[in-house]
């Protein structure tokens, strides 16, 4: 029982910190969203950005801690998280009501029982004929993984989360707990993309428009009303 304690302390703390911050999951929604049924790459590269961020301001608190005014880069990084989430739902909102040059085409799938259903063609570009499916997941996964840096970044709250460690006896139990505590974060939002990928898929699959666009929506301005909100909490 002993030996489980610090990696389950570790696990439980860290995706209840992730599941409570609303910023956390504006972030993600809009991405996760679009990609839909690949969602969970979005929450693989958030993660671990926010690994990435949270371990490089912590070696930076440790070895520059008097010379580098870390907690105002701190405070910063909670600015610019907010004008980022802000630009990310706002992008996200754009992509629903801009015109789009496409147009539909029925196409007969025969995989397990026949459906018949349209997909949609870009023949903007190019002349020959071709399927529209998630764009830019790359480009996605790369946001996705630069909007959890700066989340990781912007913290030294985020020391706090590692108090517990101050309580065990050996440096391995310590070591098991950041160790659970990474775990948790990628399982708790790789968890939330998966979730939010599906529910846009089965309405997109639907062939549900407005249902998938009414998602496409509420993700978009999720993000920016938690975006703004983020902007002045941190500048007050």
């Amino acid at each position: 029982m002993e030996a489980t304690l610090p990696i389950t302390a570790g696990l439980i703390t860290s995706m209840l910190h992730v599941i409570s911050g609303p910023d956390h999951l504006a972030a993600v929604t809009p991405f996760a969203i679009e990609s839909k049924k690949k969602a969970w790459k979005i929450g693989l590269s958030w993660s671990m950005g926010h690994l990435a961020g949270m371990m490089a301001i912590g070696l930076l608190f440790t070895a520059f801690g008097e010379l580098i005014p870390i907690e105002a880069i701190s405070a910063y990084s909670e600015q610019l998280v907010g004008i980022v989430l802000v630009g990310v739902g706002v992008a996200a909102i754009f992509k629903i009501f801009r015109k789009k040059k496409d147009h539909s085409h029925l196409h007969v799938h025969s995989e397990n029982a026949p459906l018949i259903h349209s997909h949609e063609h870009d023949h903007s570009r190019e002349q020959t004929h071709r399927h529209v499916h998630p764009k830019n997941l790359k480009q996605s996964n790369k946001a996705s993984f630069s909007i959890g840096l700066l989340h990781g970044f912007a913290g030294i709250a985020h020391f706090l989360l590692f108090l517990p460690i101050l309580g065990f006896e050996t440096r391995s139990e310590s070591i098991t707990y950041i160790a659970g505590f990474g775990f948790g974060i990628i399982i708790a939002m790789v968890a939330y993309a998966i979730v939010v990928g599906q529910i846009a898929a089965i309405a997109r699959n639907g062939h549900n428009e407005v249902f998938f666009k009414g998602i496409r929506l509420a993700g978009g301005l999720f993000a920016v009303i938690v975006g703004v909100y983020w902007f002045f909490a941190a500048s007050a």
